[in-house]
Formats: structure tokens, C-alpha cells, sequence
């Protein structure tokens, strides 16, 4: 039987702003679900597609560990069902999560006065790492909730399409950001940054984006990646991929790979659904 239900789940790493995913969905009109034990969301669904609830949305617990493993071929029965889910992951690196555990002196959900903060969380990093592949992964070591709620809501607003291919900027001096798929290193090229007149200014800004474009090194790389990725994304969408995220990196994240990654964007717009994100532009 074929379901209208728009299913979106909420994983990802405790302490990675899951509280804050759900939040956005509950103001945007979804109903929710929260932790639920990875088994019982076959029996939850079934009840959501035959109830008044268009739009649901589902946080999966990592504690319900042997039923994670199946949840890809439970997957593949909802769509069978006429339903097709959007897996929105999570995570954050380590040290961001020791501190924000620290902070709200929360207990780790598998902490069992066994394992040191660290080994949990390396644990559910273990647990959840065959859902990674097959969501939208959002890093959200160094972005504050206004940035991640605007994540959210993005993502909320992506069609259901086979691919979605999401180019991101960041600062290698902030770390290359744990969702990325693809890494594309601009450090060498000309840097604005060094001109008083385009310093304060990013990759959006026309003055930035003639000096880049004047640039015969620039545009030669900008050209090599395009092409990198037109080769290589027909690739990904026969693995079944429905996200693939393209970083591009310089020294701090406002200029060069800004400019890199608004220009593909509008690359590929026709082709495919695209996203755009700035790590930098967003602290």
C-alpha cells in the first residue's frame, strides 16, 4: 500500500544537536518521535502512515544496539511501502563533545560507570557508523543552533531525489569538517585576504570574485575540480548515494573556497539538487 508519509530521521551522535534538529521540525509541523529504540520503528511507522500524521519525524537511539544493524533493510522495505525516508546525521568531534557533556553534565546514554566519557563516545560513533553512509551528515563541532536550525531547515526543504550534492567552505585552521566526502585544498592559489580593500570582505563579494576570476591559476583549478566532480557524480548516484557533500578548503574560510564553492553550486544547480554551506561565515 502507498504512504503519503513524509518520513524524516533524526540520528547522529548524542551531545550533536539532535535536541535542536527536532525542535526545528516540531515548529515546522512535523510530528515527533523522540529516541526512539532503533526496533520498534517498523511498528511506529506502520501506526504513523495509517494515522492523521503527513509528516513525521523520528529520532533513532543508539542504545537499541542489535536492532541498528538491520535498519538499512528496514529502509528499503518502507520504501517498498511507498515511503521514502530522509536520514539526517549528526555528529561533532570528540573534544566538542566532552565539552558540551561537561557543560550540561549530562551522562552519556551508554555510560555505565564502565566506560570513560571518551570510550562512549567512541562506542556510539562505532554503533551508528553504517547509518553515517546513508544520511545527510551535518558536522556541528564549531556551529552554533541558529546556524544549525537554518541547516535543518534546508534540509527539510531538499526534494526527493536520488542524489543531493551539498558544497561546503571551511578553514583548514578550524579542521576539515567530519561530513565531508570530497576535500579540495585552494590554499595555494592567491589569497584576498592579504589586500587591505578585500580583507574584510568573502567570496560573495564582487570585488573577491574579480580578483579570483583575473586569476589564470585560479580559474585553471576551479575548472579541474568541475570537472573532477561532473566525471565522478554519476559514480555516486549508481551507489545508491543520496547525499554527497564537496569541501573546499583555504586558510580561513572566507574567500577563496567561499568563491569555489558558490561558483560550482551554480554549476550544477540544473543538474542535480545542490546545497551550499559556509562553516565559516556561519561562527
Amino acid at each position: 500500500m502507498t504512504s503519503k508519509l513524509q518520513l524524516i530521521l533524526i540520528t547522529g551522535l548524542s551531545g550533536s544537536g539532535k535536541s535542536v534538529a527536532l525542535n526545528v521540525l516540531e515548529d515546522s509541523g512535523y510530528y515527533y518521535v523522540d529516541n526512539l529504540p532503533a526496533g520498534l520503528l517498523p511498528e511506529v511507522v506502520r501506526f504513523l502512515a495509517r494515522a492523521d500524521h503527513p509528516r513525521a519525524a523520528v529520532s533513532i537511539d543508539a542504545r537499541d544496539r542489535e536492532a541498528l544493524a538491520g535498519l538499512p533493510a528496514r529502509f528499503a522495505e518502507f520504501r517498498q511501502q511507498g515511503i521514502e525516508p530522509k536520514v539526517l546525521f549528526l555528529e561533532a568531534n570528540t573534544e566538542t563533545l566532552i565539552k558540551r557533556f561537561s557543560e550540561t553534565r549530562r551522562r552519556h546514554p551508554l555510560s555505565d560507570g564502565g566506560l570513560t566519557l571518551t570510550e562512549c563516545i567512541a562506542r556510539e560513533r562505532e554503533l551508528l557508523a553504517g547509518l553515517a553512509d546513508l544520511a545527510h551528515r551535518v558536522d556541528t563541532s564549531d556551529l552554533g543552533p541558529s546556524a544549525l536550525r537554518k541547516w535543518v531547515k534546508d534540509f527539510i526543504g531538499l526534494p526527493r531525489t536520488a542524489l543531493t550534492l551539498l558544497f561546503e567552505s571551511f578553514g583548514y585552521k578550524h579542521g576539515i569538517p567530519l561530513d565531508a566526502d570530497l576535500v579540495f585544498d585552494v590554499r595555494c592559489l592567491p589569497n584576498p585576504n592579504y589586500d587591505p580593500r578585500l580583507q574584510p570582505l568573502d567570496g560573495r563579494d564582487r570585488p573577491v570574485i574579480e580578483f579570483l576570476k583575473a586569476d589564470a591559476t585560479t580559474q585553471k583549478m576551479l575548472d579541474d575540480i568541475r570537472r573532477f566532480v561532473a566525471d565522478w557524480l554519476p559514480c555516486f548516484v549508481r551507489d545508491n548515494r543520496s547525499y554527497l557533500t564537496v569541501a573546499v578548503g583555504c586558510t580561513g574560510g572566507r574567500h577563496r573556497s567561499v568563491y569555489f564553492v558558490e561558483t560550482l553550486a551554480g554549476s550544477f544547480r540544473d543538474e542535480t539538487p545542490v546545497l551550499v554551506r559556509h562553516r565559516a561565515l556561519q561562527q
